[in-house]
């Protein structure tokens, strides 16, 4: 999945694909998660945050299922 670079202080980079709903984030440790089902509107919540780790951590982090793929 192809990723566009953030600035974060935790994130670097975050894909999102609409077919499936998977949004890919790429973390400064150098891990890959894949969550699924995540509706287009919490991708465009996280670009959008002035704070993308904060919104991470509230609307995204163990709300939906995920996979390290890295």
């Amino acid at each position: 999945m192809r990723r566009e670079p953030v600035t974060s202080s935790n994130l670097v980079s975050v894909g999102y694909d609409p077919e499936t709903q998977t949004l890919e984030i790429e973390f400064k440790e150098g891990r890959v998660y894949q969550y699924y089902k995540v509706p287009v509107e919490i991708y465009q919540g996280l670009m959008a945050a002035g704070s993308k780790g904060s919104y991470f951590y509230s609307h995204i982090r163990g709300r939906f299922g995920d996979t390290q793929v890295k």
